[in-house]
């Protein structure tokens, strides 16, 4: 393709992009195709000689489109938001002309300096202490491994990094039964063992129990385990519980475990002043994740991980080669030793293109938006007769069930998802769901990036008369 060709092939598609997100709401918003569908559609070979840029959008359109469940669409309720905005876009599409990558502060000077900007404006928007550090991963499973291999290097005095676990007592790590996955995941990898993952109880509203905490950490302690880490959430996906941060870090501080804070979901709500209490007890958090790329407009990836000593960070995952030395070694960040992978991405222009377009007042609006939407759907969930909340509303997300008369559990079960799966096969709105106590219960995210309060008035009136024409 000549630069020619790709000047003109490139407005072709920002007009193409321009009309997807002007008419978001025309399309299915989750995919309604068959398992196989697009597989069977896409040719078994490879071509021999390069084919045309029209030919290749066409088939885009017409094999790859039909397979696209539309996050972006405001009438997308399910899993969590994964949202994007025009500012970002434009920012990514930079990013991947540039095409830098951003390693070390000598492979782009500008990459590594805007990054630590950013992520010190991020750190003081989100009320975290001066002394943290931050530093742009992809994803928060990507720092949940980061932060338990660090809690596993300062506990054991950077004995296994050197050694391995041979003779070394056994470490444990904690965490609620309502924490995500990634966690077990990162146990694993990390090489602690999926046994010695301890699952604490939670308390009615689904947060982690300090007292059943503190039983687990004792009964640990006097088996001859030690303690290693403690992985608090604010904002569990299944329900955006919400764990006392203060009091589980007490217990930390006491027994000397590292508090990791799991806020990838929720986390953007600490912008709003009025919702500072989510972190109180902030003092004794070690480590800290949000995911910019689930509800501040910038779209995936970018996960904002901070460190309140970055120096046991560093000193994990540091390794110094030849080929990477340079001059300004130690003057300068160099991400590479932040975390896991070498190569890195310059994700930071997208988070300083939003935090700039939108402002933080326009970032606040929205959440405070998002927030506005969920309590109304919530109201309409109380005052209806045959429905009922599954979980305490927190946030942006509601939880709740279909509740005729005269049912027992199996039966209601069975009729949630039912009704899920007929609301999702419209293509008009998509749900997802979760099991708490045992009832299949419906998950209304109301967090999309352009969503509107006529959005979740229209969702919720065909929730309404698709449940009772089952």
């Amino acid at each position: 393709m000549t630069n020619d060709e790709f000047i003109k092939r490139a407005h072709e598609l920002v007009d193409w992009i321009g009309y997807y997100l002007e008419n978001l709401e025309e399309y299915p918003v989750k995919s309604q195709v068959k398992p196989g569908e697009i597989y069977s559609s896409l040719p078994q070979m490879p071509p021999m000689e390069g084919e045309n840029f029209t030919d290749i959008f066409k088939d885009f359109n017409e094999i790859i489109m039909p397979g696209i469940t539309h996050w972006q669409s405001p009438n997308f309720f399910a899993y969590f938001p994964a949202n994007s905005s025009a500012p970002s876009v434009l920012a990514e599409m930079l990013i991947a002309a540039l095409g830098a990558q951003c390693m070390i502060w000598e492979t782009s000077p500008a990459a590594a300096e805007l990054e630590e900007r950013v992520m010190n404006w991020l750190r003081d928007i989100i009320g975290l202490p001066e002394n943290f550090e931050g530093v742009i991963q992809d994803t928060a499973s990507t720092a949940a491994l980061a932060a338990l291999v660090t809690a596993r290097e300062r506990i054991s005095d950077f004995r296994i990094n050197e050694k391995g676990f041979n003779g070394e007592p056994v470490y444990r790590i904690y965490s609620s039964t309502q924490t995500h996955s990634s966690i077990e995941k990162a146990v694993k990898i990390a090489g602690f063992g999926r046994s010695n993952l301890v699952k604490v109880g939670v308390r009615d509203d689904l947060s982690l129990d300090p007292d059943k905490l503190t039983e687990a950490v004792e009964k640990d302690m006097a088996t001859g385990y030690i303690p290693c880490c403690v992985v608090a959430t604010v904002g569990t996906t299944g329900t955006v519980a919400i764990d006392p941060v203060k009091a589980i870090g007490e217990i930390c501080s006491k027994y000397n475990i590292w508090l990791h804070i799991d806020a990838a979901l929720a986390g953007t709500a600490l912008i709003l002043p009025e919702y500072s209490w989510l972190i109180e007890g902030k003092e004794y958090i070690d480590s800290f994740v949000f995911n910019p790329h689930k509800w501040m407009f910038t779209n995936f990836d970018c996960s904002a991980y901070f460190v309140k000593n970055a120096g046991i960070l560093i000193q994990t995952f540091e390794i110094l080669p030849e080929y990477l030395k340079t001059r300004t070694r130690g003057q300068v960040n160099d991400y590479r030793d932040w975390g896991i992978p070498l190569g890195r991405r310059f994700r930071a222009l997208k988070l300083w293109f939003v935090i700039r377009s939108f402002g933080l007042e326009g970032l606040r609006k929205k959440v405070r938006n998002h927030i506005s939407y969920a309590a109304w759907l919530a109201e309409r969930v109380k005052e209806h007769p045959a429905f009922e909340m599954t979980a305490p509303l927190s946030l942006n997300t509601v939880c709740f069930r279909y509740m005729p008369a005269n049912r027992d559990e199996k039966s209601l079960n069975d009729i949630n998802e039912k009704l899920n799966h007929k609301l999702n096969d419209t293509g008009r709105i998509y749900l997802t769901h979760t099991k708490i106590n045992g009832k299949y219960s419906l998950r209304m995210v109301t967090s999309q990036t352009n969503v509107e309060l006529k959005n979740i008035k229209r969702a919720w009136e065909l929730i309404t008369k698709t449940a009772t024409a089952i």
